[in-house]
């Protein structure tokens, strides 16, 4: 049987991803689409009422069967791409886009739904219920349901088109950055980390030659940044990591032209639906009002951290030259002088600390603390996935099973970089009164284990995990048994980092990394002499940071606000720069050309959002620097208000419910050491 089909029987708990094959892809579809076309046109015509549970019961099983079979896809294509998968996925792909845009733009469901709004029922729907029946409103307004004629079938192209090169633009990025590679020898490596070494020459040996290879995926680009003492190698990844699928680089990978569709795109489906840019059209089911709202959040926190910047970049400029004779600081220095300054300052760096944090007592740790605050219990599972070094977990309550989770944790060719949160199945009390229970996938790029020694996580690598864990629980421990507004499902796009962001403060306090670390060597945990250097360490260049985050956040919102940027990318970073930065940018960086986030990630007009939830995640860590970080009391309340919540009201009510006030910004600001 279809893999992907058999994963969708009521008796089957787990997909079995290690079955799935190309040839399966375009079969399984076949039957999905077919039942979610029949399931659209049962539900418009007059054989169902315009009642909640007729109209779920006939649309949104189907619906939910097309999501999970699809969303296989999209996943084993992120992580365990081929030139066999990738095809199937874009041979199907605009068929599920005319799908779900021909499902988004129905009149007929839009009067449905609309004359249920209305219904005098409607005032009795539980509150869930009503937030996910606004919610189908707002989207269908937003998928073009009003408009008519040329306008309509121009905004379903539109939406065809604009999926088609979000999916090419990643793709590119991902093709650029596994093409490059560069064979080192031993003196080339000078001053780079042991085990970074050790793993080159695996890669290397494992392509039948001596040496070490060399590759831009971040466990091996970014200590090599940090401490190859060899400028002219710094320099040469630096350059390849900034021109990455860019007019720079091989013409195979330029995602020139898609960006510059792709921003066209968007302000003209933004223009039929009545909204003068794009950016204005993002922020609808935002919190953020406004882009202008946005554009002075966003330049007030930068005027907040220009001064500490300054002050950074400046100690780096003077190091360069008098410790180590660079009369200019170049952007592949930034990071090696930054981690000689660290070191000389608080007596410690990356390395050193990562012997503490070996994988499975990193997550041994984050386990115990999600079952002491939480109230629930983790456990391993054998299951089939689609790489042998993935693992199962189910989490358990009083139990009772409540959810699961796949932990696919180390970089590898074929799998997309940087790190991320899927979800896989949602929760759902189904129409037939079962219970479906939450599923998802939680991705890194960590440095997978060397030598037969556990993998070693930096500290950066603990705050990663830990902050896509949030995302995991906040899809995982939601108690809404709505299917739109069940987990992430709902959730303003502004505020779905709250969860993470909040988890990734328990990395920085001491009875947590007691329980986190334990050196691979000696099994001792972290010395509170090591660990009050870290704190020291801890706002050590916040203001460049912040800084540069702002600046990925202007870039955003002013290229999809303000006409005529799309052909003109690199000019815009560099305006943003000039205004917000005392760095001056390589003027060959080409970063917008492999942001993800932007083009093949959701976050269009919206990259903002990770600063603005930053100020809601601070103050509601708070709660718990007030209370005792281990208070369970305050884990369960931040439980129910917030992780169980879901999107089945508005964010900022589920703040105020739990922070007994509305959010402020001071909690962030001396978090990053800029009060």
């Amino acid at each position: 049987m279809n893999p992907l089909l058999a994963a969708l029987a009521p008796e089957v708990d787990l997909p079995d991803y290690a079955a799935v094959r190309p040839e399966h892809v375009r079969a399984a579809l076949d039957v999905v689409l077919a039942e979610a076309d029949a399931a659209l046109e049962r539900a418009a015509g007059d054989a169902v009422p315009a009642q909640y549970e007729a109209m779920s019961a006939a649309l949104d099983v189907a619906l939910e069967r097309l999501r999970r079979v699809w969303g296989v896809v999209c996943h084993l294509q992120a992580v365990a791409d081929t030139p066999q998968l990738r095809a199937a996925h874009g041979e199907n792909l605009p068929r599920v886009t005319e799908l779900f845009t021909r499902l988004a733009s129905d009149a007929r469901l839009h009067a449905k739904y609309r004359a249920m709004a209305a219904s005098p029922a409607a005032a009795a729907l539980a509150p869930a219920r009503r937030q996910a029946l606004a919610n189908t409103l707002r989207d269908f307004r937003l998928g073009g349901a009003e408009l008519q004629g040329a306008a309509r079938a121009r905004f379903a192209a539109i939406r065809a088109r604009m999926a088609e090169l979000s999916q090419r633009f990643g793709e590119h990025v991902l093709d650029a950055t596994d093409a490059w590679s560069h064979d080192a020898d031993e003196a080339e490596l000078a001053g780079v980390p042991a085990d970074v070494r050790e793993a080159a020459r695996a890669r290397a040996a494992a392509e039948g030659r001596g040496g070490h290879k060399l590759t831009l995926h971040m466990p091996c680009y970014l200590p090599l940044m940090q401490y190859a003492e060899r400028r002219e190698l710094r320099e040469r990844l630096y350059r390849a990591w900034a021109v990455r699928a860019s007019e720079l680089g091989p013409a195979a990978h330029d995602n020139t032209e898609i960006v510059r569709e792709l921003v066209a795109l968007r302000a003209e489906a933004a223009a039929l639906l009545g909204c003068s840019s794009y950016a204005q059209l993002s922020l609808v089911p935002k919190m953020a009002r406004s882009p202008e709202e946005v554009l002075a959040f966003v330049r007030d926190l930068a005027r907040r951290a220009r001064p500490f910047a300054e002050r950074e970049l400046a100690e780096m400029q003077a190091y360069a030259r008098d410790e180590l004779g660079l009369e200019r600081l170049e952007p592949w220095d930034r990071m090696f002088v930054a981690e000689r300054i660290k070191q000389r300052r608080y007596a410690f760096g990356e390395q050193e600390v990562k012997q503490y944090f070996t994988e499975p007592r990193v997550l041994a740790g984050l386990f115990e603390l999600v079952e002491r605050l939480f109230g629930v219990v983790v456990r391993s599972e054998p299951a089939p996935a689609w790489d042998d070094r993935v693992r199962f977990q189910r989490l358990w309550r009083d139990g009772e099973p409540l959810a699961g989770f796949y932990l696919d944790l180390h970089a590898r060719p074929g799998k997309q970089s940087g790190a991320w949160m899927d979800d896989a199945r949602a929760r759902w009390l189904r129409p037939d009164g079962s219970l479906q229970r939450p599923l998802a996938h939680l991705v890194c790029n960590f440095a997978p284990p060397v030598g037969g020694r556990p993998a070693l996580l930096t500290h950066d690598d603990v705050v990663t995990l830990f902050h896509e864990f949030g995302h995991g629980l906040h899809h995982m421990l939601t108690r809404v048994d709505e299917l739109a507004v069940s987990g992430l499902a709902g959730v303003e796009w502004d505020a779905c980092e709250l969860p993470s962001q909040f988890m990734e403060n328990f990395c920085w306090e001491w009875d947590v990394l007691q329980r986190l670390s334990a050196h691979v060597d000696s099994g001792m945990p972290l010395p509170r002499a090591l660990y009050e250097r870290m704190r020291a360490a801890r706002n050590f260049h916040n203001g460049l940071t912040l800084l540069r985050h702002c600046e990925y956040a202007l870039f955003d919102m002013r290229l999809h606000l303000e006409p005529g940027h799309g052909g003109r990318v690199a000019a815009l970073a560099a305006e943003v720069a000039a205004e917000l930065s005392p760095l001056a940018p390589a003027p060959f960086l080409r970063y917008p050309h492999a942001f993800t986030h932007l083009f093949d990630g959701g976050y269009a007009a919206g990259y903002y959002g990770y600063a603005w939830a930053e100020v809601l995640s601070a103050d509601a860590f708070s709660a718990f620097e007030e209370a005792g970080i281990d208070d369970a009391a305050t884990g369960a309340r931040f439980r129910e208000a917030i992780l169980e919540s879901g999107g089945s009201r508005p964010t900022l009510q589920s703040f105020v419910l739990f922070r007994g006030r509305e959010p402020r910004l001071d909690a962030l600001l001396r978090h990053q050491g800029l009060a």
